[in-house]
C-alpha cells in the first residue's frame, strides 16, 4: 500500500481547512457549518468523520464540496437547514460563507423597513429575543459621564 500525499490546507467551498485535524472538526471551521452538519455531510459523502483532512482524495474533497454546496439534493432534512421556508421562493436551503452574511444584512434591513418590532430594536441598537435592558447592554447607550463634581474654587468671589 503506497503513502498518500499529505495537504497541509485543504480548500473546500472556499474556505481553507486545516489538513492536521479530522474531517468532521475541520468542516466546522466553514461559516455556517455546525457540529450536527459536518456529521450529516461526512456521512453524506462517504467519508470517515475521524479521517485527518489532508489524507483526503481528491474525489473525496469534490464529493464533500458538492455536498456542503447543496445538502438538500443529496436527501439532507429540512430541519437541519439553516434557511427553511425562505420569504421570496419558500424553498429550503442551507446558506454558508457570504451567503449567510448577505442574507442576514437583507433580512434586518427588510425589518427595518416595514418597521417590524425586531426591526426597531435593531435600529435603536437594543436586543431583540427579550432579554432585560436594566443592567446590560449599557454599551450601545453611549458614553456615560456620570457625576460632575464641583471645582475646588467653588463660587466666584465678590
Amino acid at each position: 500500500m503506497e503513502e498518500k500525499e499529505f495537504k497541509h490546507i485543504v480548500r473546500i467551498a472556499n474556505t481553507d481547512l486545516d489538513g492536521n485535524k479530522p474531517i468532521a472538526y475541520a468542516l466546522r471551521k466553514i461559516k455556517g457549518v455546525g457540529f450536527q452538519f459536518a456529521n450529516l455531510i461526512c456521512s453524506f459523502a462517504g467519508v470517515n468523520k475521524t479521517q485527518k483532512t489532508g489524507y483526503l482524495a481528491e474525489e473525496s474533497i469534490n464529493k464533500l464540496n458538492e455536498v456542503v454546496q447543496d445538502p438538500s439534493k443529496f436527501g439532507a432534512p429540512a430541519w437541519m437547514l439553516n434557511r427553511r421556508r425562505n420569504y421570496e421562493d419558500n424553498s429550503s436551503k442551507h446558506l454558508i460563507t457570504s451567503d449567510l452574511d448577505f442574507t442576514k444584512d437583507n433580512d434586518i434591513k427588510k425589518m427595518k423597513k416595514i418597521k417590524s418590532y425586531r426591526g426597531v430594536r435593531h435600529m435603536f441598537g437594543l436586543p431583540s429575543r427579550g432579554q432585560r435592558t436594566k443592567s446590560n447592554f449599557r454599551r450601545n447607550k453611549g458614553k456615560v459621564t456620570g457625576v460632575k463634581k464641583k471645582t475646588a474654587g467653588g463660587k466666584k468671589g465678590k
